[in-house]
């Protein structure tokens, strides 16, 4: 496969040169994660394992498994992991998520997952030539429902689930999640600038968590010079809120 080899914070990450490459998506959901600790995370959509490693990282005493139903990522993700000497607390599973609730003995195991998914419907937008980034992109392989369904089954009773998804289908996800017993917590919405409309959103729901609601403050990715945020440079920056 032809790659490059990138960097993220603190991590060396190889990712195909024409097929999925990561955007912001990923820092935006790992700042978005705030419990004091965890002990068993899943991502779901692993892509090459950015998330996942950078949660690792964030939390050293938690164990990280990474789904992903694409051969070729998953593969990068395991190199991926062995590159940055995560392999004694990250796996990579190279499976269809949807299949999961299939096996009881993974039922209620995780505190926190955390999901980058496709967030197009099929019919909707320009579907990529490349075959990576369209499955990523689209949902030909994952559909909300069954990402929610999923993340369901997999987390205990009051574990937290957190998403990064488009801002135009945020009251289809808030029913989707409330279906599954999964109620939303907090919600902020990420912005190009101060100007300009969502273009994101970043969700947390709780399994079976109470009613409650609270809206976060805006995330701005540029301020009004075309630059960085300061909160956008710290997500950037190694090891700032990584926790020890």
């Amino acid at each position: 496969m032809d790659v490059s080899l990138d960097s993220i914070r603190d991590l060396h990450v190889y990712q195909s040169k024409l097929g999925y490459r990561f955007s912001v998506d990923p820092l935006l959901l790992y700042g978005f994660v705030n419990l004091k600790r965890a002990y068993a995370i899943a991502d779901l959509g692993a892509g090459t394992g950015i998330i996942g490693m950078l949660l690792a990282k964030k939390y050293p005493s938690a164990r990280i498994t990474l789904y992903e139903i694409q051969e070729r990522l998953a593969k990068l993700a395991e190199e991926n992991v062995t590159r940055n000497c995560l392999g004694d607390r990250v796996r990579v599973i190279n499976c269809d998520i949807r299949t999961l609730p299939c096996f009881n003995e993974i039922s209620g195991g995780f505190d926190l997952l955390v999901s980058n998914p496709p967030f197009r419907r099929l019919k909707s937008g320009r579907l990529n030539p490349e075959e990576e980034r369209a499955i990523a992109r689209h949902e030909i392989k994952l559909r909300l429902e069954d990402l929610v369904k999923t993340a369901s089954f997999l987390l205990r009773v009051k574990g937290r689930f957190c998403v990064i998804y488009h801002p135009w289908r945020l009251s289809e996800l808030v029913e989707t999640l409330r279906r599954a017993d999964l109620e939303p917590k907090r919600l902020r919405f990420v912005h190009s600038n101060i100007s300009s409309d969502a273009k994101m959103i970043l969700i947390e729901a709780v399994k079976n968590g109470n009613e409650g609601l609270k809206v976060e403050s805006p995330l701005y990715l540029y301020d009004e010079n075309g630059r960085y945020t300061e909160e956008l440079q710290d997500m950037y920056a190694p090891n700032t809120a990584d926790k020890k």
